[in-house]
Order: structure tokens, then C-alpha cells, then sequence
């Protein structure tokens, strides 16, 4: 359960303000079909999410020792000091809206999350946890919690959100993740 709980809490404040979170805001503005903007958006993290926490897991078969634990430290704290650099809003959605919102929001939300710092945290949290499942279930719970609000509530939700404090909350949570791999070992 710790490996739910960790991977939910820890993906919902790394998403806030991230790119995609700006994407979930482009679509809800392009189209009117909300749900399929939701539906794109689960299909694509939960396809993304689930070969990144295998390719966590993979990767902590093949390390082991103290640099395993070291390498899992020193990825955790790189990523909480990454959360503190902001994403760029990037508007490509307009050039595919003849495919609809469930097919555009799908691909470019698959797409953006290559390489991102949730995608990033989610291989470190099924490196961590080796509990590829709950890792996926709790790193996509975590993205529908960040990203579903800003489809409904827009912009009004943006301007409330302290997007700087919520990053620095996320930033120290990944650094303090880091620091306790790093004691344990």
C-alpha cells in the first residue's frame, strides 16, 4: 500500500504545473467533449505509466548493493531539484483537432509524457517499491487528480493554485524521498 499511497501523493505534485498539466488546459479550451479529454488522458498515462513502472522494476533486478541505493538516492534528489524548473506552455493541439478529443488527447498526452519528470518518477518509484501495480495505479490516480480539475475548472482553478508552492512541496517531497533511500541503505 505504501507503494499507492507514495506513487499517488508524489505524481499529483509533480504534475502541478508540468506541461501536460498545461496540455489539460489547451484541449478543455479546443474541445467541448470533457470526458473524452479525461478518457485520452487516463488511456495514455496508464499506457506510459505501466512501461515506465516495468522499467523501474526491470532496472532494480539489475542493480544491487549500495549503488542501487545510491543511483535510486541521487535520481530522486536530481528529480526534486528538476521539479523547481518550470515547464514551457507549448500550444501543438490545434494542429490535429480533426481527430477528435479522446484521439488527440491520447497521443499528445502520451507523447508529453516521455521523458517528463512524472514519467521519470514513476520508473524511480517501481525501482523503489518493485511493485509495478500499484505503481502504475497510484502514479495514474495521481495524474487524473491533477489533470481532471483543470478540465472542468480551467483557468479559474489556475489562477488560485500557488503552482510555485505546490512545485516547492513536490521538489522537497522527491528530495526528502531521496535522503531517506539514501539513510536506509
Amino acid at each position: 500500500m505504501d507503494a499507492f499511497v507514495t506513487s499517488t501523493l508524489t505524481v499529483t505534485l509533480a504534475e502541478m504545473g508540468d506541461k501536460t498539466q498545461l496540455l489539460s488546459l489547451l484541449l478543455a479550451a479546443r474541445f467541448r467533449n470533457k470526458a473524452a479529454i479525461v478518457m485520452g488522458i487516463f488511456v495514455a498515462t496508464i499506457l506510459n505509466h505501466a512501461a515506465s513502472a516495468w522499467l523501474g522494476s526491470w532496472l532494480a533486478t539489475w542493480l544491487h548493493g549500495q549503488w542501487a541505493s545510491w543511483l535510486l538516492a541521487g535520481s530522486f534528489i536530481a528529480l526534486g531539484l528538476w521539479l523547481l524548473i518550470p515547464d514551457k506552455d507549448e500550444d501543438v493541439a490545434q494542429r490535429f483537432d480533426q481527430w477528435g478529443a479522446f484521439l488527440v488527447t491520447t497521443g499528445l498526452f502520451f507523447i508529453a509524457e516521455i521523458g517528463d519528470k512524472t514519467q521519470v518518477a514513476t520508473v524511480l518509484l517501481a525501482a523503489q517499491f518493485q511493485q509495478i501495480v500499484w505503481v502504475t495505479v497510484g502514479s495514474t490516480l495521481g495524474m487524473m487528480l491533477a489533470n481532471v480539475p483543470v478540465i472542468y475548472l480551467g483557468q479559474a482553478l489556475l489562477q488560485r493554485l500557488p503552482m510555485a508552492w505546490l512545485q516547492r512541496i513536490a521538489s522537497v517531497l522527491f528530495i526528502a524521498v531521496g535522503v531517506w533511500v539514501l539513510f536506509a541503505s
